[in-house]
Order: structure tokens, then sequence, then C-alpha cells
């Protein structure tokens, strides 16, 4: 599965929200050093800002950049005088959608969908689909679409409301496969709604779908989407798949990007908070002193986070006799004793300064 990383795109309509020209260059910038393969940083018909961002990028990035466009010729115009790499192109499938939203019959749907994906094709584009509802659509007409739609290497199914979850992602999935749909010609784009967008993805993963949207902390409409740190750290930490990422440069860069768009995450946010690798508990840094895997399920610098220890009131005797001697002091019963009382007075400190004051206050004068 290759990650399309959406996050200045869904980030950039979320209400309040208006990236600006430089910030989505940059951003876009720190992605592709990161080794995302596909970057959705734009929709030109929103505007000259995306415009001016496409016209910007094109040509100079490994990642291949993705324009987003409705299934109109005058949308898809756009993305190819920019000089987007991929034309990624939008509609409605579910009935309610069609009725609702379109206010067209299913075959009239069809006709504009394969149009505009030989509009495309015919001015030299590379065009990719993604079907807004799907999984809220009958998988016969499902089944319907992928067999007109025989030029785009990926058609992507959109969980555009977050109705999913892991269990109805794979039946779902599954009906297709077995009608038929070969996975890996299939992408994903979940919503967060019911908390299970990171999750739907990585079981979309474990069906062998080609291309997962995600962006980073989740930044996207209402509840966002499938959070791509999490992916990433995911895939890597229990399929031994980094998804081609370069992992040690992943906390820094999804960091720098929140940055660069002015965004915020929280500090105990998975994978990118920096208090997730934490620990002041006297039982936890006792373990963790002698092996931080007793308590963490990866190690946070693999993916360029850091780790840190506390000790103060909650210290134990088993950690406090083991950074006294980590700082070359005697450990009997009475200097642990004095040691974890000078802690209480002078905590919470890190494992830096508990050996200095380890150092100072009881080694050799």
């Amino acid at each position: 599965m290759e990650l399309s990383d959406v996050t200045l795109r869904e980030g950039d309509q979320m209400p309040g929200r208006e990236f600006t020209t430089e910030q989505k260059i940059q951003a876009v910038r720190e992605l592709d050093d990161l080794g995302v393969p596909y970057i959705q940083p734009v929709f030109p018909v929103t505007g000259e800002k995306d415009r001016t961002v496409l016209a910007e990028l094109a040509g100079t990035t490994d990642a291949e950049i993705i324009a987003l466009a409705r299934a109109l010729s005058s949308d898809i115009e756009l993305a190819l005088d920019g000089g987007a790499d991929i034309v990624e192109v939008f509609l409605s499938v579910s009935d309610r959608h069609l009725e609702h939203l379109l206010g067209k019959s299913r075959r009239e749907m069809e006709t504009m969908l394969v149009d505009a994906v030989d509009y495309v094709t015919d001015h030299g584009g590379i065009p990719h689909v993604t079907l807004a509802d799907a999984f809220r659509t009958d998988v016969n007409d499902l089944v319907r679409i992928f067999e007109l739609l025989t030029d785009p290497p990926v058609v992507t199914l959109a969980d555009s409301v977050g109705v999913r979850t892991p269990s109805s992602t794979r039946h779902f999935l599954k009906e297709l496969e077995s009608n038929g749909v070969n996975l890996g010609r299939v992408g994903v784009h979940f919503h967060d709604d019911l908390g299970c967008a990171t999750a739907n993805a990585l079981t979309a993963y474990e069906m062998g779908v080609a291309k997962a949207d995600a962006s980073i902390a989740g930044l996207g409409e209402r509840a966002g989407n499938s959070v791509l740190e999490e992916v990433i750290a995911a895939c890597a930490v229990d399929f031994d798949d980094s998804l081609g990422i370069h992992e040690e440069a992943l906390v820094p860069t999804c960091r720098r990007v929140l940055e660069t768009v002015d965004e915020s995450y929280d500090e105990r946010k998975a994978v990118l908070g920096s208090k997730t690798a934490e620990h002041e508990s006297g039982i936890h840094t006792a373990a963790m002193l002698s092996d931080p895997a007793t308590l963490e399920p990866f190690d946070p610098t693999r993916f360029g986070g850091e780790r840190q220890l506390w000790f103060g009131a909650p210290t134990g005797t088993g950690a406090a006799r083991w950074l006294l001697e980590r700082a070359g002091v005697a450990a009997d019963k009475n200097t642990v004793a004095a040691y974890l009382d000078a802690l209480a007075e002078r905590g919470p400190l890190n494992l830096d300064d508990a050996l200095q004051l380890a150092t100072h206050q009881f080694g050799e004068s």
C-alpha cells in the first residue's frame, strides 16, 4: 500500500482555516523529503492560490502531485494546465448523494465519470478516481463502475461520512473482491467520525489495497481523516513495513508541517506528542531504566521522537539505586533513602539532572 497525503487539501477546507501559498509549498517540500509517494495539496478550481501552488510545484518533486477535480472538463483543464502529475477526478456514487447532491441518475453519473476520465487521458494526463460515499453504495453498482473505468490505475473508495468500522470495512472489501474487483487497483479514503479512520486504513492495508489517503494529525473536515503518522508507525511496528517512508524523519517532519501551517496538536497525541514517551511512576521508571521496551510499544527514536524519564516523589528504591550506581555512588540503604528525599524535594528531574544531583550531592568530594 502507498500513501497519499491529503493534509494540505483537507486541512485547508476545515472551517476557519486558510493555508497560504507559501505554507502549502513549504509543507509539500517537507512531505516530499519524508518520502510520501503521493501528495494531494490542491483543488485548483477553488481559486488562484491553489493554481499558483500547483504551478510552483510542477516537476519539482519526487512525489506525484495530485490535483483534485470534479468530473467537469473545466476542473480537469485547470489541473492539467497547472502541471499536475495526476488528476484525481471525484464524483458521488451513492443513491443518497445522487439524489440530494448531484440530482443525477446513476446512468448519468456513470457517463459523467467515464467522460471525465477520457478527457484526462485524451489530454495526456494520468487519471485517478475517487468515488464519494462509496462505502454506502451497493457493491454491484461499484463493480459496474470498476468495469467501466479501465484506464485509471487507482479508484479510491471514500467513506465520506465516516460511517465504517474495521469489521464492516473488511467485509465490504471482501465482497468487492469476491465480485471480481482487483483490490490492487483500489484506494481508500476514510473520515474519523466514529474514531475508526486510522484503524480502517490499517484494515484496508491488510486486505491489499493499492493506496490510502491520510493526513498529518488527522487534519480534515469534521473529525478529520486517517492519521498519516499513525498509519506509518503501525505498519512499521506491526507489519515491518514502513511504506517507503523515512522512519527516522517521521515525527520531526510532521511537527514541522504542522508548525508551517499554524496547526497545533495535543502533547499526548499518539506517535506525534512529546508526552507519549514520558515516564515518572516509580515502578515504570525502574523498569524503563533496565529495558525501555518493558513499557513502550516502540522506541520513539525510531520515528524521530524522544523518550523522557522523570524522577521525583514517585521514584522507588530500585530506580534510585540504579541512578546512584550509574553516577558512581555507593548505593547503601541510607544513601538511597537520602537520595529519594532529595528527589522528592527537587523533582521532577529528567535523567541527566537526576544523575547530576546524585553526583553532586552524594558523590565523593
